[in-house]
């Protein structure tokens, strides 16, 4: 939110400076910025009034102007301008003044004829970045006067933002409050005087949903002016604010909400056929918004309805075909009270975003809307004309003021400080609560129905800290003991590893719990995607359901910069919906493409296969590396022959191998890279090292080489071998694979190595050769595998 600083010194004006203010806030809660109106003030910039305009001589598109600037001699002005014309108030600059932009005017000879100065657009004076003819002010401007001083451009603007529980300081009465707290002085509110009664139409209004509008008021205005136009000081304040001008009745409703904080709407009366209802939308009724955008409602939307249908909708934006347009002569003028979670779920519903729902999300003060009806009636007088009618009022009156419990007792140990009742009693006075002592040293606090944010008695704890200064509590050191943690030896620590993969080249990355549909989709099809009520983007509108759908991404962005080995990995959550509830995994993934090696001169090039990717895996499995297998499966999304299921025992713990050939293409991939993606909670647990002894004896060795079916693993093969060598067996391992002549069809060579080794004594070749014997029979049963002869 933006907000002039004169405006707001009107309201409240302490004796410090702009900065000094902006820290004061900021010690309160409030984060804002300052930024002046202009960097630089024009200097020579002063009214002008073009007394008359004729055709240039030698020139089509420009005008010969006689101007008064308060001066007893008019000066003659060449202005190209298309909506100067005689009668007009417009800045001018005269001869020697400067621009903000650094120019400075001078007298000058256009198509043959002087000029004696400029007349200025709302870009020259800085003011606009665009603009389309000469900055037209009011026609009671005097000529001659400081166009600074008539614009009030000696000013700052307050750039707020401010949090989802301080609705109240969304106005410049809520921040004239906010600085009479802070300073203890006291705020200079404007009064608004009721409007006298002329006519007596009224259009009857009726609530069907209390919860959602518990408060509605109303009221018809006739006779106005449809040729009246928004004052130079009222579009200025606006603009300041970040808003633009657009009718001088929704310019005065757009003031009023910056200025009390109550938004408001203004319908065209003609255009309301019967009475005002304040329901929920049918299914399939249609509104054309002010925007332009077509809305249907098929969820029950809170709107604003008359006989034939939606007129607005309630809270968010109004309708365009009963809007305020440029012949409108009577309006009705509606200040309502809608509530926070009905204003917002519609508005998050249908992607819409205004000032309006931006305050009532936040909580509107619900005894505001007769005082705001009242000066946005006074304002439409005094600007547009016109004659009033009745005020109409619908809903309950507002609830009873919250109370809530204070004790000093509570505020002492909360804040670690002591602060006299006596005081306490006045910092809750000056934020308008009021209070009644009780015995025990507590108190009965009456909150304001503008401050949404005070239930619980810490909410007043905060408040009194914020008033008092949180500069004054003195620091102390915390009192209790806190024993420090002591992290599982049995749980493997993230930041282990971390430091393994990035030991062996890898580099992690954060990415978005949010990811393409589309992308995850192929990914992942079995998983159905949480989708996102407001998306910030369309390519990213579901939760991800694995991370491979953040990985892919990331290295495409890389490889766009030159990046072609990437060795990426992530640690983070995926989201599924398992039975209607959500369900987050914390999962570790990485992808790896390019150059096995980095380029180097020792070793030939070669492309990472799924083997590197392993090697890596296992590595950070650590310890534990031989309780897992790597089983030969199909998943969607990989290679039906480079991809394995990995298993901890019987527990599913990941899957790893190369992308899918299809997706590949699919997805125009410069190349299919290596993908694996672990569930974190398997993988953490880990054994406590034990230490044992070295055997005293020595070991023997056993190699055999076996003809096997090539549909055989590996690990088939380590496990068969490991359950029937009993104790004696230490170590299985595979040394060498052959495929080639001289094997039957189908079939591969495998060369395993066999260490047996006791801790009691010295093995004799009997013993191993009977061990030997019983594993390679196993192997033949169990597996089909031949000696190699």
């Amino acid at each position: 939110m933006k907000l002039s600083e004169n405006w707001l010194r009107e309201w409240v004006n302490p004796q410090a400076t702009i900065n000094e203010i902006s820290d004061r806030l900021v010690m309160g809660g409030l984060e804002l910025e300052i930024e002046p109106v202009l960097e630089t003030l024009p200097q020579g910039v002063v009214v002008g009034r073009i007394v008359k305009a004729e055709r240039h001589p030698q020139a089509d598109r420009l005008q010969v102007c006689e101007v008064d600037v308060g001066q007893p001699q008019k000066l003659q002005i060449v202005c190209g301008a298309a909506n100067a014309r005689a009668g007009m108030n417009a800045p001018c600059a005269v001869v020697g003044a400067k621009l903000p932009d650094g120019m400075e005017i001078k007298q000058a000879a256009l198509r043959g004829v002087d000029s004696f100065g400029m007349l200025c657009s709302a870009k020259e004076l800085g003011l606009a970045e665009k603009s389309e003819g000469l900055l037209e002010l009011d026609h009671d401007a005097k000529p001659g006067t400081p166009i600074e001083q008539y614009l009030g451009l000696k000013d700052n603007v307050l750039n707020l933002e401010i949090t989802p529980n301080r609705g109240d300081c969304l106005s410049v009465l809520g921040l004239a409050r906010e600085l009479s707290a802070l300073y203890a002085i006291p705020m200079k509110r404007p009064s608004f005087p009721q409007a006298v009664v002329v006519g007596h139409s009224q259009v009857k209004v009726e609530i069907e949903d209390l919860q959602a509008c518990p408060h509605y008021t109303g009221r018809v205005i006739t006779k106005l002016n449809p040729k009246a136009i928004t004052p130079d000081w009222m579009r200025e304040r606006l603009r300041r604010a970040g808003l633009r001008s657009i009718h001088p009745v929704v310019d005065i409703t757009n003031y009023v909400m910056l200025e009390l904080g109550q938004p408001m709407h203004a319908f065209d009366s003609g255009k309301i056929s019967g009475q005002v209802r304040v329901r929920r939308a049918r299914a399939g009724e249609k509104l054309e918004l002010l925007n332009g955008e077509t809305l249907e409602f098929n969820h029950g939307e809170l709107i604003i309805a008359d006989d034939h249908g939606p007129l607005a909708l309630a809270g968010v934006m109004g309708g365009q075909e009963s809007g305020v347009q440029v012949r409108t002569t009577g309006i009705f003028l509606e200040s309502a009270c809608f509530a926070p979670t009905a204003v917002a779920a519609t508005a998050r519903r249908h992607k819409l975003a205004s000032d309006s729902c931006y305050r009532f999300e936040r909580g509107v003060d619900p005894g505001l809307q007769r005082s705001a009806l009242e000066r946005a009636t006074q304002l439409i007088l005094q600007i547009c004309g016109g004659e009033v009618h009745p005020v109409i009022t619908a809903g309950r009156p507002p609830a009873e003021p919250v109370t809530v419990r204070l004790r000093q007792t509570r505020l002492n140990q909360l804040l670690g400080h002591e602060i006299a009742e006596k005081d306490v009693e006045q910092l809750l006075s000056r934020l308008g609560i009021t209070t009644r002592h009780e015995l025990g040293g507590a108190w009965i606090a009456r909150v304001p129905s503008y401050r949404y944010d005070l239930r619980i008695e810490p909410d007043l704890i905060e408040e009194v800290a914020r008033l008092y200064g949180y500069d004054r509590i003195p620091a102390k050191p915390y009192a209790a003991r806190l024993a420090p943690g002591r992290p599982s030896e049995a749980a493997r620590s993230l930041s282990r590893v971390q430091d393994v993969l990035v030991s062996r080249g890898w580099q992690q990355i954060v990415s978005l719990s949010f990811v393409e549909p589309g992308l995850q989709g192929q990914l992942n099809p079995d998983a159905r995607g949480i989708p996102l009520d407001n998306p910030i983007a369309d390519t990213l509108s579901v939760m991800r359901t694995t991370l491979w759908a953040g990985l892919i991404p990331a290295w495409l962005y890389n490889r766009q910069r030159q990046q072609n080995r990437l060795r990426l990995f992530e640690q983070g959550v995926a989201f599924a919906d398992v039975d209607g509830q959500i369900v987050e995994t914390s999962r570790l993934a990485g992808l790896a493409v390019g150059a096995a090696l980095p380029e180097q001169w020792s070793s030939a090039a070669r492309p990472t296969d799924f083997y590197d990717l392993k090697a890596d895996v296992v590595a950070l499995l650590g310890s534990t590396a031989g309780e897992y297998r790597f089983e030969k499966a199909e998943h969607p999304a990989l290679h039906p022959g480079q991809s394995a299921r990995i298993l901890r025992g019987e527990r599913p713990a990941g899957w790893i191998g190369a992308l899918h050939p299809k997706l590949v293409r699919t997805l125009d991939l410069p190349e299919a890279p290596l993908l694996f993606e672990l569930d974190w909670e398997v993988i953490r647990d880990t054994r406590v090292p034990v230490s044992q002894p070295l055997s005293e004896f020595p070991s023997s060795r056993r190699d055999l080489a076996l003809v096997v079916p090539e549909t055989v693993s590996a690990d088939a093969l380590i496990a068969c071998a490991k359950a029937s060598g009993e104790n004696l067996l230490q170590k299985v391992f595979i040394f060498d694979i052959y495929r080639g002549d001289n094997l039957p069809t189908a079939c591969k060579s495998v060369a395993l190595g066999l260490i047996f080794n006791d801790y009691s004594r010295t093995l004799t070749l009997e013993e191993i050769d009977a061990s030997v014997a019983r594993i390679t029979s196993q192997l033949t049963r169990e597996l089909g595998a031949v000696i190699r002869q």
